[in-house]
């Protein structure tokens, strides 16, 4: 769950915003990786065909729509039974903000309804760009969240437009993106960067060819504006949102749409949005970096650890590893090709999650024999790739559209190898691998609908912005950052390992999240977990 904004694939050097495919939060890491290596599989609940109940907006929340969209504010919408113990309901608004009557899209959601006191509805949104909101509330619903939080709120997951069931980016076929994850680009060449970004255009055109028009709006502030809609259609007054990691994006977006609209805003693992691309991936390649030495450590004063002598040690056995792969490609037991792309992704992957890191150091003493194949289910997992052959989730292709639309990048040879120069210095280990992510956007067919900027948050509902001290993917450094630009914000940090807090940390965390929802009760600014 998911990520900062960068991240390997596992099929190339081309990178990602760090992000779990499945949960940007991690908890579905941290739990499936486990079962994934352990011959376990998650049991989905049936879908079901019970009634439901329909819902009318409030007229005075209708009537407070922006101009042009109150039929969408207005819209009756229909929750019926999907899941064991949920509802769920297809929610209208328009493909163009600019040109509402252009045509419409649907944005699928799920409710897991209150069981007490209904407070009102609590939106969740887990990462990515590109995670499922839809399937994070319905796997993760009664786990990830307190009883205490469940008992106030109706927790309402959705798929943002092009993620899965909101009008989904389409490229490539499965087998189509299993040969691109076993492609290898030498970037150190001009025939390399050539060769990646004629790939690139062609998957691009794909993309354009499969999406439909939705394509060219696939962007955080068009995300931001369904929310309210969501909200309206809810009928709350006020948004009350819990947002993960690129979730944080989405909330300080909407917070600066819509200053009057914000009720409760807990933003975990925040992005700082007055970075560029290039300095959110150097900030997270500094911060994977660390979270690998912080991994060795901890596997070496434990027997059977692979790793060996002191923590630079250890580190430079991993390179090595690296290195190996890079020269000498191996294929797995499947058959399939273990690239360095795919290699590095699988030591990320656990990054993300220390009760996941034994996975990685199982892993790590298979390859350390020659064998890579449980690197490759890990980066396998880490794509959403199932062992059937199929991928789950459309998140490569939703994330890809989202950035190109959201971030100005450096694309141009010259840019891209000086960025690349700047990642090693920063990052010995991964900085390669996040380089060049600027060739997925070079040929993208539409320009980037924004800057960077710091959020302009006029509201007087304080928010509340929570960081992780060893958290790869979203730096401590941005939540501190981030709760300068909301205002009368408050900073709680939890002193762990990890991408993001609530849900996977202790009780002090959630303790201040549940307060702060259910009772009211802004945490101290400062506050230390």
């Amino acid at each position: 769950m998911t990520p900062a904004r960068r991240r390997p694939t596992g099929s190339t050097s081309r990178t990602r915003f760090p992000s779990l495919r499945r949960a940007a939060t991690t908890i579905a890491a941290t739990i499936s990786a486990s079962l994934l290596l352990s011959g376990c599989v998650f049991s989905v609940p049936a879908t079901g065909n019970g009634s439901g109940n329909v819902s009318t907006p409030d007229a005075s929340i209708a009537a407070a729509a922006p101009d042009g969209l109150r039929e969408f504010y207005s819209q009756n919408v229909s929750w019926t039974s999907c899941e064991q113990g949920f509802q769920c309901a297809n929610i209208n608004v328009p493909i163009d903000y600019a040109k509402p009557d252009a045509g419409n899209i649907s944005i699928a959601a799920i409710r897991l309804q209150s069981q007490g006191t209904k407070k009102g509805s609590l939106l969740v949104n887990p990462g990515g760009p590109g995670a499922s909101g839809y399937d994070f509330v319905r796997d993760a619903a009664k786990t990830h969240f307190t009883s205490k939080l469940r008992s106030s709120f109706d927790l309402v997951g959705f798929d943002p437009r092009g993620v899965k069931r909101s009008a989904p980016v389409t490229c490539l076929s499965d087998a189509e993106r299993d040969a691109s994850r076993e492609k290898v680009y030498t970037y150190n060449t001009d025939q390399g960067i050539n060769a990646a970004l004629a790939d690139a255009k062609a998957v691009n055109a794909k993309c354009v060819e499969k999406s439909g028009p939705a394509l060219a709006h696939i962007d955080t502030v068009s995300s931001a504006k369904d929310m309210d809609i969501l909200r309206a259609v809810l009928n709350d007054a006020k948004l009350n949102y819990l947002g993960f990691s690129y979730g944080t994006s989405l909330g300080t977006t909407y917070a600066s749409l819509f200053p009057d609209n914000v009720g409760k805003l807990v933003l975990d693992g925040a992005v700082d949005p007055a970075l560029s691309m290039e300095d959110v991936t150097a900030g997270q390649a500094g911060a994977f970096e660390s979270a690998l030495r912080s991994y060795v450590a901890d596997c070496q004063a434990k027997s059977g650890c692979p790793l060996t002598g002191s923590v630079d040690d250890g580190v430079r056995q991993i390179r090595d590893l690296v290195a190996d792969v890079e020269q000498n490609p191996k294929r797995a037991k499947d058959g399939r090709l273990v690239t360095a792309a795919t290699f590095v992704s699988a030591i990320f992957t656990p990054l993300y999650s220390n009760e996941s890191w034994p996975v990685l150091t199982q892993a790590l003493e298979a390859a350390v024999q020659g064998d890579d194949s449980l690197m490759l289910r890990i980066a396998d997992f880490g794509a959403d790739r199932e062992p059937n052959g199929t991928y789950s989730s459309n998140t490569t292709f939703a994330f890809n559209a989202i950035n190109c639309l959201d971030y100005p990048m450096v694309s141009d040879t010259a840019g891209m190898r000086a960025e690349e120069a700047r990642l090693k210095e920063v990052s010995p280990t991964f900085g390669y691998y996040f380089a060049y992510g600027g060739i997925n956007c070079k040929d993208w067919p539409y320009k980037s609908l924004h800057t960077p900027a710091p959020a302009k948050y006029t509201g007087t509902e304080p928010v509340v912005v929570i960081g992780t001290t060893g958290d790869p993917a979203t730096p401590l450094a941005w939540a501190a950052s981030l709760r300068k630009q909301l205002g009368d914000a408050s900073l709680v940090t939890w002193k762990g390992e990890g991408h993001t807090a609530y849900g996977r940390s202790n009780r002090c965390v959630s303790d201040a999240v549940d307060n702060y929802f259910v009772d009211g009760k802004v945490p101290s600014d400062g506050t230390m977990c």
